[in-house]
């Protein structure tokens, strides 16, 4: 073991506050754990290069600024590991911890694997690349996100989220983007029921949808070029403007807008119709309008505004 000139290396700390506020350091090689089971190994640390070690102590990396951490592994027992800091890149690593990433700022991750239940929340310009989340409420009222290649599994995500950009991702996820403001999601797989509600300026750009009850009570919500699967009762009160290539098993009182998709299971407009709705719906396959519940709300004027083309009003 060694620590020379701020460099800490093949190291075992388990008092605590072992490295406290450190500066312009190196620690490689260590081990964060032991029989004192001290707490913020490295809090108020910053300007340092972290490779190589295990952290299974509490609160390792709080209030921290300018950090390149990389190949390190945190255990469950980090608990809240990174609270905060700001700064701070992350490679090739694990994260554990129930509530891993907290009121942070200007976060990257590359590389990396997480489980972590309350992931993520009250922070700002995080990037994450090429990783993997598992986490039953991530990224709650976070601001300026932009995932790329990330796989999510988990619950009520991006609730209350605000300026979202994901790409080339697999979202596995129910209540995902409720309450959102300005999200972008392209060329991406997402799964999960209740996707979207009472979300605002979300827009969803070549992706596939799976789920029932997707989209509802949205607020310029945009559809391009994308595909719905198993999504039933789609749109309710939402005002939307979606182009679907195939099928949509079934569409209910959408609030305004227009919707055009190969085909319709089902038009679903009942007596809890809202006064102003003024979407439009173009079905480019046959018409049934057997279909199409409530016939006195449907008759050949309404058929041929189904009809009509809707292109025009896409946003793109």
């Amino acid at each position: 073991m060694s620590q020379k000139n701020n460099e800490f290396k093949d190291l075992i700390l388990d008092e605590e506050r072992a490295l406290y506020a450190i500066q312009n350091a190196t620690i490689s090689q260590c081990t964060f754990d032991g029989p004192a089971d001290g707490e913020s190994a490295l809090k108020e640390s910053s300007d340092i290069h972290v490779s190589d070690c295990d952290f299974r102590l509490r609160y390792p990396f709080w209030h921290v600024s300018n950090a390149q951490i990389e190949n390190i592994r945190m255990t469950d027992t980090c608990r809240a590991a990174l609270w905060y800091s700001e700064q701070i890149t992350i490679k090739d690593s694990h994260m554990g911890g129930i509530k891993a990433v907290r009121e942070c700022g200007d976060i990257i991750i590359e590389n990396s694997n997480i489980v972590s239940p309350e992931f993520g929340w009250l922070s700002h310009r995080l990037t994450m690349k090429n990783s993997e989340l598992e986490s039953e409420y991530p990224f709650f009222y976070s601001t300026d996100i932009l995932l790329d290649n990330f796989v999510l599994k988990g619950k009520y995500s991006f609730q209350y989220v605000e300026n979202v950009e994901i790409r080339n991702s697999r979202l596995d996820t129910k209540d995902a983007f409720w309450h959102s403001k300005n999200v972008t999601v392209s060329d991406s797989i997402v799964k999960g029921e209740y996707l979207g509600w009472y979300s605002e300026d979300l827009k969803l750009v070549r992706c596939t949808i799976i789920g029932t009850q997707p989209l509802c009570y949205a607020k310029g919500l945009v559809l391009e070029d994308c595909e719905m699967i198993d999504c039933d009762l789609s749109f309710e009160y939402s005002d939307v403007h979606a182009t679907i290539t195939g099928s949509i098993t079934s569409v209910k009182n959408p609030r305004s807008g227009c919707i055009s998709a190969d085909s319709i299971g089902e038009i679903i407009l009942d007596d809890n119709q809202l006064a102003d709705d003024t979407c439009v719906i173009e079905v480019r396959d046959e018409l049934n309008k057997e279909e199409i519940q409530n016939s006195d709300n449907c008759d050949e004027t309404y058929i041929k505004q189904c009809r009509c083309a809707c292109s025009e009003h896409i946003t793109n």
